[in-house]
């Protein structure tokens, strides 16, 4: 197999880094006097970037960006889920345009009409009967958690090692050498050591997973169906199956996280594996780019949780927020559902995908590198490792931040924008076979320089 020289390596990333300087005089301006922001810009993780500082948008449509500069890009990013749709897409501009300019009443703390029709459509996709909005999948797992632990009795929740669910305090926890839990390295803040809260097991692992919830203490299973933030993972044969047996026989519920998995198909991995989650949890995506969110419960549990006086679900029971299910987001997830991130648009972002996977795969046994890609529906990562890891904290040993980073900003100097956390490229209803082939001819320009 092919080896990478490191001193190449190294070389070429300095190479590609002075390039990137020399395109982006105006990104490193706005980045340099940017004095006022907390690292430099509106968010700190905008400074995981390849290239040592952030491009900065102009503007961005469909699968296009466009920087300060005045360079145009194929954008495989797609605000890392958050614009699956497309940058823009006309159906939720108006709708959100008409309910800003025409009927007015950005935020009321009332309901409309709307609501019902995204709830039917989310059981329609996914096939929890109840549904609650929120602004974020973050905060939608949070009051999540906060219902399973209230309805169990029990205290902690488990994750997989190396999971995303936002920043939710609970998932910030890994596996540690001695099998046990541990804190996740870098972790700001946490109110209380991880392991009083939380317990963990790798992806795939039903062994582990039976030894934890043999404690008895666990409210949930929190989990993506396949890993995708440390890179894709994908689920073993009979592991799914595995996990909903295993909370059943021990009274512990289940939460399916799709905010990422949902490029499974229009009723995310759910649907695609006929997954029975207790609760499901969605974000990003189904917005169009309006920031929303939404948590579905069966019909058993929300009788449940309906059923206990107890409970504070209307004020301050920790559930809620003034601007979640406001009029916006609401009226932004109905056009998007309903006209942009179609069943018919996701067999066709599939095939788009299956393309890329393709031709990346080509790639790699051309050039006989010890690399895999993976892919879940509308989404595909190129990884450092073959066979493709199996478990987060393999995802996470596989990782290589220098060549990562190499092709991030050689790809992002000829045009192309992948996800600036991983390798990940998606797939939106108007990306093109030519977009993919663009890509393909970068990344093979990027391999005979690295190979050379």
């Amino acid at each position: 197999m092919s080896t990478i020289d490191r001193s190449r390596l190294e070389e070429l990333l300095v190479r590609e880094r002075a390039l990137f300087a020399e395109r982006n005089p105006a990104s490193a301006r706005l980045y340099a006097a940017a004095t006022h922001l907390f690292g430099r810009v509106p968010m700190t993780w905008m400074n995981k970037n390849a290239a040592g500082f952030p491009l900065y948008v102009d503007r961005a449509r469909g699968n296009r960006v466009w920087d300060v500069d005045g360079h145009e890009y194929i954008d495989f990013a797609l605000g890392d889920t958050g614009a699956m749709g497309g940058h823009s897409p006309q159906p939720t501009l108006d709708a959100v345009t008409h309910r800003m300019s025409g009927l007015g009443g950005l935020t009321t703390m009332l309901p409309t009409a709307d609501a019902e029709w995204v709830g039917a459509e989310l059981t329609r996709r996914f096939g929890l009967g109840r549904w609650s909005f929120s602004l974020t999948a973050t905060d939608a797992n949070r009051w999540a958690i906060r219902l399973v632990r209230a309805l169990t009795g029990r205290p902690k929740i488990l994750v997989n090692a190396y999971c995303y669910h936002g920043s939710v305090d609970e998932s910030l926890i890994v596996v540690g050498p001695d099998g046990e839990g541990m804190m996740r390295p870098g972790n700001v803040g946490a109110p209380v050591d991880v392991t009083e809260t939380s317990r963990v097991a790798e992806f795939n692992d039903l062994a582990a997973l039976e030894r934890q919830l043999a404690h008895g203490d666990v409210a949930a299973v929190l989990m993506e169906p396949a890993l995708t933030n440390i890179g894709i993972v994908l689920p073993e044969e009979g592991y799914l199956a595995g996990v909903r047996e295993l909370c059943t026989r021990t009274g512990t519920l289940l939460i399916i996280d799709e905010t990422h998995t949902f490029s499974a198909g229009p009723g995310g991995a759910t649907a695609l594996w006929g997954l029975e989650p207790d609760v499901l949890v969605i974000g990003k995506a189904i917005g169009g780019g309006i920031p929303c969110g939404a948590y579905g419960l069966s019909d058993a549990l929300a009788e449940m949780a309906e059923g206990r006086t107890d409970l504070d679900l209307v004020d301050m029971g920790g559930v809620g927020g003034t601007l979640a299910g406001n009029p916006v987001s609401v009226a932004a997830m109905r056009a998007t559902l309903e006209n942009v991130l179609t069943d018919e648009a996701f067999e066709v972002m599939v095939q788009t995908a299956t393309a890329f996977t393709d031709g990346v795969q080509a790639a790699i046994d051309r050039h006989d590198l010890p690399w895999s890609v993976s892919q879940l529906g509308a989404r595909t990562e190129y990884r450092f490792a073959s066979p493709a890891p199996r478990n987060g904290t393999e995802s996470a040993a596989a990782q290589d931040d220098d060549l990562e980073d190499y092709l991030h900003v050689f790809l992002a100097n000829r045009g192309i924008l992948l996800t600036p956390f991983h390798n990940m490229a998606l797939m939106s209803p108007v990306t093109s076979i030519a977009d993919v082939e663009r890509h393909h001819e970068v990344f093979a320009e990027a391999l005979a320089d690295l190979l050379a």
